[in-house]
């Protein structure tokens, strides 16, 4: 398998869907889709009748029978539902998930995979985050059934990812370590996914993609490199200029005038570093022009990974209103992304593009309730009986307190789960008729959707961002 010069970014939740993802394959580079919260996704978007029958069509071939019947009587509505109606919920993730949430896991990113590889020969990664870690081994599993041809995962440490990788292609059960808060010396907990649960028959073996892991660091690519589970097969470089979160600044947080992170040496990334490595590497943050990707190559990268100019192209999976309303104004002059310090739960800076109605409004986000019913970014901490429990900043304060948290930790944070979500078009309606804004990110460098918009107006493809970028090699779709 020859390395792709491109990498279309995982931005979001359903934002590189598999339409973006098949798009971007069939034009010669890695089609890459985000892999976050897919569950609740298939289940919302059966939940709006599955138009097109493109996510029954992609059941209909999942290889374990029973799953997909269970999963469409369950949350499939014919016609879809009701517009005021709000979506039947998912369970929440946890240690002990009922069997459904496991499954559903499972078939959602069998999905979303076979969907974006279908009809064509082309490559497909997805794209996961550590910090999501209960439904990580279940959805790797999906995804492989799949047939992925990469794994790229961030936004933490995947030390046991390739290990899991090579017992998941195996048929065999396999573990992660779960972080805790709170954790005493000596104690570990674990999470565990055994493919042999989900059907009476010993399971396949299956082909193992490639795993890249997304680094911000030298000193992290070579501890990974050095100390894997299994085989890591190259690095995403990505600076603080990339969208979605960043790795926070070394050393203790400095902000700007206007209440952004301040990053200095201590942040730079040494590239001779990945060069003695010998591992292929891609270099990501505001590389979406051509002179970039030549500067790249020219230090020794395999090629680099782009997200900007593909979450605004008409393939993306943004709600086409906000992608409008975000294009219009970037052909203004007005657009404008900041790196807020505390937004995410997770303590990473967030990457949020001023949008009107969105979260980036501080009206709007104060006038959100504080709501945590998808609980992707809760994190696991440890209770006086020894139990482990699960809390977010960004829940309501009070249950967060009660938890054991620090009141100082819940000021500023944001509900990104339900915001997300609202970005694709399918953010949940709320007691009193509460409908959830949406929170977008972006690379930090919007000025690169210039050519696409003088271009084409306010409509382009990934077809022009692939040609664009490389300079003409991609054959046609």
């Amino acid at each position: 398998m020859a390395e792709p010069l491109l990498i279309q970014g995982g931005m979001g939740a359903g934002v590189s869907g598999w339409r973006l993802a098949r798009a971007v394959s069939r034009l010669g580079q890695l089609g890459v889709v985000a892999g976050t919260a897919l569950d609740a996704i298939l289940a919302r978007r059966l939940q709006e009748g599955d138009p097109g029958g493109h996510l029954r069509r992609a059941i209909a071939t999942f290889p374990i029978a029973g799953i997909g019947d269970e999963v469409l009587e369950r949350y499939f509505v014919a016609g879809g539902k009701e517009p005021d109606a709000p979506y039947r919920s998912v369970p929440v993730h946890s240690l002990r998930p009922p069997r459904i949430l496991a499954r559903l896991a499972v078939l959602a990113n069998y999905v979303e995979v076979w969907l974006a590889k279908e009809g064509h020969d082309g490559i497909v990664g997805i794209n996961y985050l550590e910090k999501i870690q209960v439904p990580n081994l279940p959805s790797l599993y999906g995804a492989m059934l799949a047939g992925v041809d990469y794994v790229l995962m961030g936004a933490g440490i995947p030390r046991e990812i390739p290990g899991a990788l090579d017992r998941l292609s195996a048929g065999l059960p396999a573990s992660l370590r779960l972080a805790v808060v709170g954790e005493g010396k000596g104690e570990e907990h674990h999470l565990s996914f055994d493919p042999r649960e989900l059907s009476a028959g010993a399971p396949a073996s299956l082909r193992r993609p490639k795993f890249l892991a997304i680094v911000a660091s030298a000193t992290l690519a070579v501890a990974l490199a050095r100390r894997p589970t299994g085989h890591i097969d190259g690095f995403v470089v990505e600076s603080q200029l990339a969208g979605g979160h960043n790795a926070p600044p070394r050393g203790k947080l400095q902000l700007d005038e206007h209440g952004e992170p301040t990053y200095g040496d201590r942040d730079r990334v040494d590239l001779a570093v990945f060069r003695k490595l010998g591992l292929p590497f891609w270099l990501a943050g505001a590389y979406g022009r051509p002179d970039r990707i030549a500067e790249a190559l020219e230090q020794g990268a395999t090629g680099v990974q782009v997200g900007t100019p593909f979450a605004f192209c008409r393939e993306s999976g943004l709600d086409p209103r906000l992608r409008q309303r975000v294009l219009e104004s970037v052909r203004a002059g007005t657009a404008s992304v900041y790196t807020d310090p505390f937004a995410s739960p997770t303590g990473f800076p967030f990457k949020i593009v001023r949008v009107e109605g969105s979260l980036s409004d501080p009206e709007v986000y104060a006038r959100r309730p504080r709501i945590c019913d998808l609980s992707y970014l809760r994190m696991a901490y440890r209770t006086d009986d020894g139990s482990i429990g699960f809390r977010c900043p960004a829940e309501p304060v009070e249950d967060y307190v009660r938890k054991g948290g620090d009141p100082a930790d819940t000021e500023g944070r944001q509900c990104l789960c339900n915001g997300l979500v609202a970005n694709i078009g399918l953010g949940q309606i709320q007691a009193g008729d509460y409908r959830e804004p949406p929170v977008l990110t972006s690379g930090e460098d919007l000025s690169v959707l210039a050519p696409f918009l003088f271009a084409s107006g306010t409509d382009y493809g990934a077809a022009d961002v692939v040609r664009h970028l490389c300079g003409g090699l991609a054959p046609s779709a």
